[in-house]
């Protein structure tokens, strides 16, 4: 593999964005200072902003989305508590039980119906008492889905989940790694999607295409307490503003382009649809991401990725037999064009 040419058509992931131009002179340009000493000017621009636009009181600017989730589990639970999350979920998959690591805290999965937690499946989750048991301090839910291609959660389940959680004296944590895409498919405000949420975590390098960061928002006094569990985690950044200005720009430059993503995703999934051999993992597209299977006759999704890697197309084997494709601000319609045609010819050369 090493040996092969650079991939072209990077379809792996949406953090593959690179900065635009205009982006990158507002970076060049940014006003900076030392954050961790005292405040960087446009670091706090942007926890103002972001914070706005959330309809929260504060808001932290972080590395990475793992840290402002880990972050998020530290000040909702003490060693030795318990959160509950739909199985499939980033915080439980994808950050090396970081909240068991770091925190001390257990995590109670729930097995949703393609990322969603019906309010039923709730009913007797709630450990509360007893020198014998955890205590449940906090629900998780992830909005978009990754793992659930891209999955919007329905408004009303999230405002009732929450409710039950409140109700039992839980707080609540939203994953919003990709809000902004579930803002514009599904034409609901960000400060409504976060409204029954105590703290929310959400991503600029994704879908919005700054290079780096994510920001945790919430009350000013947990906020505060995420800024000194952020020191410990070392995720204390000096003259960060060049980055916020990245994630400044992205926010007011690229929220409404994030439906052509959708669109694409869409016509990458209406492609695909038509080839033996292909099953997609749901039946509607939602957002920027397809799902789909590779029947087993056919190979595995790693001879997919492969055939693929050598006409310089970037996929993301997912399990055994399925691959992930995101679409972004670096993709277009004539690249998504191109990887269906090419796993067309994948599928024609198993038919022979």
């Amino acid at each position: 593999m090493d040996s092969l040419p650079p991939i072209q058509i990077d379809l792996r992931s949406d953090t593959v964005t690179r900065p635009t131009p205009a982006m990158r002179e507002a970076m060049s340009a940014a006003e900076v200072g030392d954050a961790v000493i005292d405040t960087d000017p446009t670091v706090d621009r942007l926890e103002r902003k972001i914070a706005r636009m959330l309809g929260k009181e504060a808001a932290v600017f972080m590395p990475s989305g793992t840290m402002t989730n880990q972050i998020a589990v530290r000040i909702h639970c003490k060693p030795g508590d318990e959160f509950l999350c739909e199985e499939n979920c980033h915080i439980f998959n994808y950050e090396q039980g970081a909240f068991a690591q770091l925190s001390g805290v257990v995590a109670r999965t729930i097995a949703g119906d393609h990322g969603v937690i019906d309010p039923d499946q709730l009913v007797g989750k709630a450990r509360m008492g007893g020198d014998h048991t955890v205590h449940t301090r906090l629900l998780c839910l992830e909005n978009t889905h990754n793992r659930a291609a891209g999955r919007v959660q329905p408004i009303d389940n999230v405002r009732k989940l929450c409710g039950w959680a409140h109700e039992h004296g839980m707080r609540t944590h939203l994953d919003g790694a990709r809000l902004f895409n579930a803002v514009v498919a599904a034409g609901v405000a960000a400060e409504q999607w976060c409204q029954p949420f105590d703290t929310v975590s959400v991503c600029f390098s994704k879908g919005l295409g700054a290079p780096v960061g994510s920001a945790l928002v919430g009350p000013a006094p947990m906020m505060e307490e995420a800024r000194r569990h952020r020191k410990l985690f070392g995720g204390g950044m000096r003259q960060a503003g060049i980055l916020a200005a990245g994630a400044i720009y992205a926010l007011d430059h690229h929220l409404e382009r994030l439906a052509e993503d959708h669109q694409l995703a869409q016509r990458l999934a209406d492609g695909l649809a038509r080839i033996p051999g292909i099953r997609l993992h749901g039946d509607v597209i939602e957002s920027n991401m397809v799902i789909f299977h590779v029947n087993e006759r056919f190979g595995a999704a790693q001879d997919v990725i492969q055939f693929l890697r050598r006409q310089q197309i970037g996929a993301l084997a997912i399990s055994t037999q399925a691959i992930r494709l995101v679409t972004h601000l670096d993709v277009s319609s004539s690249d998504c064009d191109a990887a269906i045609s090419a796993i067309e010819q994948f599928s024609a050369q198993k038919r022979v």
